[in-house]
């Protein structure tokens, strides 16, 4: 636990940090640009001037738990920036991302317990141990060498911390996390010590073994119980995510993308149904299929 606030608390450590880490590079003919870490220390004195007396209302009634909403819908954000490849929505979400961790560090420095100062001591400190293959004397030829390293360290610092040994590879996921990314972490880890399919046909062979047996389970008479039939839905979608884990895709990031996909050429045929003067209830389903078909079709070219 961090000591009591002090007015000088943004002395120190985080003016090192700062200066030394963040620094921006100058490149051959570009004009310079103010340090990274004067912009940083910028917004952390918003941020208290926010919260004081003189500040905003509504930032001075925010909390911990009022501030988690925002939290992960920022974080959203800024995977869709990175799924569009949309580098100016992207360098607002990354400071829209950064404000809420300043304003966390805030919250929790008010009350004497950290500031942003010992956050970014305490991920730098973690970078540099967790990192032995860089900093220390282990070597690592690849990105699977590199992650073996990582782990180690970690289980060494439970150890250290006196943590209790995990009685499962599979131990402290979180269950907050989306299903389809909880399902990633899970083949990731079973993959980690050998369980793990041995080619992409292996898996796909998977997928249409669920597929079976969810046709079985609706053929069934008299019909299966509802929970039959969502637990083989369920084993579908599990299978399905890990697919997308082998061929080294994020599973959420996949199904945004077709969500999006989807949501893109349903509005279009909306709009194509709406300008021929008839509404989406009066047509067919031939007729939309129609309109579906040519719309992906332009896209395609």
């Amino acid at each position: 636990m961090a000591t009591p606030v002090l007015a000088n608390r943004w002395r120190g450590l985080i003016n090192y940090w700062i200066n030394l880490i963040c620094r921006r590079s100058r490149r051959a003919g570009e004009t310079r640009r103010p340090l990274a870490g004067e912009n940083l220390r910028k917004l952390i004195e918003l941020t208290a001037h926010l919260r004081s007396p003189q500040g905003c209302p509504w930032d001075r009634a925010q909390d911990y738990d009022t501030l988690k909403g925002l939290l992960l819908e920022e974080a959203y954000e800024v995977v869709d920036a990175v799924s569009a490849r949309d580098f100016a929505g992207l360098e607002d979400e990354l400071g829209d991302l950064l404000f809420l961790i300043t304003f966390y560090s805030r919250i929790a420095e008010e009350e004497g317990r950290f500031a942003i100062d010992d956050v970014v001591e305490r991920v730098h400190a973690k970078l540099i141990r967790r990192h032995p293959h860089v900093f220390g004397e282990v070597k690592a030829g690849n990105a699977g060498e590199a992650l073996q390293s990582w782990l180690a360290v970690k289980e060494q610092e439970r150890v250290t911390e006196g943590k209790h040994a995990k009685n499962s590879v599979l131990d402290g996921i979180l269950r907050s996390l989306p299903s389809t990314l909880v399902a990633h972490e899970l083949g990731t880890r079973a993959a980690e010590v050998g369980f793990e399919w041995k080619t992409v046909g292996d898996l796909l062979e998977k997928i249409e073994e669920e597929i079976h047996e969810l046709r079985q389970e609706l053929a069934a008479r008299p019909p299966s119980p509802s929970v039959r039939v969502e637990e083989e839905v369920g084993d579908l979608l599990f299978a399905v995510a890990n697919l997308s884990r082998f061929l080294h895709f994020d599973p959420e990031s996949c199904l945004r993308r077709a969500n999006q996909k989807f949501q893109r050429r349903f509005q279009a045929m909306e709009q194509e149904i709406l300008k021929s003067g008839k509404q989406l209830k009066e047509c067919s389903l031939d007729e939309m299929e129609s309109i579906w078909t040519g719309i992906k079709s332009r896209e395609a070219l």
